[in-house]
């Protein structure tokens, strides 16, 4: 954190009081550099990453850059995902309260009428692109009166294509409208249309120290489409450990919680076709206990923030290796030692050994599925081909044959398996452990 107080940036006693009485009380390094050039007017490109505390480096000079009394909305933060719209609001709520300001997340999965209604009487507005141009078409509010123009997790925007829809939504805010473009990388199409949306912008950059590397075990199971589910109720154990199951779509999670049912094992999913209700429900109930497995697509899980994760399993493998960093990083915190399991069949091999290389797994896998047939073994027995009191369990990957979400790539990857005492422990495993 910074030595400067927020004040010292310019920002209003009335908001800087609000931060105190929220335990924000001196800036971290994103905001220190945005907010003295946000407040100026200027337009600003940020590459920052998640958790860096961009959310008030956008958000805390906006609202002392809009009065009570301007027109409605006054400002409008386009975000990726409902629960990136929702964080946002929720973080910042109390803050433009301070200044008499309304502030409302925008996002599909609710209805349509009373959200028309709360977006069209606040100033600033946080949207997913689709759901407000659904409001737009339905002329609850225009985009007129936009003073400050915010994309937040841009990169993340572009990957999920949303480009056309953002595209269009820039157009209908005004010419003279000051933008603030936030995007963990500023290269390629993101930086593209970065200076397309902006005009002589501010360029900041944060690159956070280097965080001690979780304490992880990574595992690679071989497995076959008929012992997919097999060796995944094996992998959870029936304990009351809290484990998060990854697969690529979102029917793929649904019809996994189907089958896991099927096998006496109780799971929620959490993906984009769940309302917002469904989504908060399971991940509280996850969070509590209630039900130790949830199983999640990688856009659904950017939600996802839960101390106690014992375990990850990669259901289905991650398409780049920026998902796999993703995912696994959901264990192993706040000191706690985790485990974080990927299911690895024929076909899927190549492209595992590619992104293995990449991160210093390469070990893990040639032990794991090297010279194994197509089942994981655990203490000498099977575990993909029986469950339980012998009964056989077929059923294939929900997900097979699916295209995987293409996503950015990003440094990732840790330690390895040679003995080096730095990183997470990496531990070859055919199922055993």
């Amino acid at each position: 954190m910074s030595t400067q107080s927020f004040a010292d940036l310019g920002v209003s006693s009335a908001v800087s009081h609000a931060l105190e009485e929220r335990g924000f009380t001196a800036p971290f390094a994103i905001q220190t550099k945005v907010i003295g050039d946000v407040l100026a007017g200027k337009d600003v490109l940020a590459k920052s990453p998640t958790g860096s505390g961009k959310t008030l480096a956008f958000m805390v000079p906006l609202i002392d850059l809009i009065s009570a009394d301007d027109p409605r909305p006054s400002a409008l933060i386009l975000a990726p995902t409902r629960e990136l719209a929702t964080q946002i609001v929720d973080e910042t709520y109390p803050i433009a309260h301070a200044r008499a300001l309304k502030v409302t997340a925008v996002y599909g999965g609710v209805g349509l009428e009373k959200q028309s209604r709360t977006a069209a009487k606040s100033h600033i507005v946080v949207a997913t692109p689709g759901r407000l141009e659904d409001l737009l078409r339905r002329r609850a509010f225009s985009l007129e009166n936009i003073k400050v123009l915010v994309l937040d997790e841009a990169d993340r925007m572009l990957d999920m294509g949303f480009r056309p829809a953002v595209d269009r939504v820039v157009e209908l805010c005004p010419k003279n409208r000051q933008t603030l473009f936030f995007s963990a990388t500023l290269d390629g199409e993101a930086g593209k249309i970065a200076m397309e949306y902006t005009t002589d912008a501010a360029r900041h950059e944060h690159v956070p120290p280097p965080q001690k590397a979780p304490d992880i075990e990574h595992r690679f199971v071989k497995v076959t489409n008929d012992t997919r589910v097999a060796s995944l109720v094996s992998e959870l154990g029936g304990g009351h450990d809290l484990n998060l199951v990854f697969v690529r779509t979102k029917r793929g999670a649904d019809r996994l919680v189907k089958r896991l049912a099927g096998e006496n094992v109780q799971a929620a999913a959490m993906h984009g076709n769940k309302s917002q209700r469904q989504r908060e429900r399971a991940l509280a109930d996850f969070e509590k206990g209630k039900v130790t497995t949830l199983v999640a697509t990688d856009v659904a899980a950017r939600g996802i923030h839960v101390d106690g994760i014992s375990k990850v399993i990669n259901f289905d493998p991650p398409g780049q290796t920026e998902d796999y960093v993703h995912r696994t990083g959901r264990t192993g915190r706040a000191g706690e030692r985790g485990v974080a399991v990927t299911f690895v069949s024929q076909d899927q091999l190549g492209d595992m050994k590619k992104m293995t290389r990449q991160l210093k797994l390469s070990d893990e896998l040639q032990a794991a599925v090297g010279d194994s047939p197509h089942q994981s073994h655990r203490g000498g027995k099977p575990s993909g081909g029986q469950n339980g009191g012998g009964k056989p369990n077929g059923g294939g990957n929900p997900n097979r044959g699916r295209p995987s979400n293409k996503k950015r790539s990003s440094n990732g990857g840790n330690g390895g398996s040679n003995g080096r005492s730095s990183g997470p422990r990496n531990v070859a495993s055919a199922g055993s452990r």
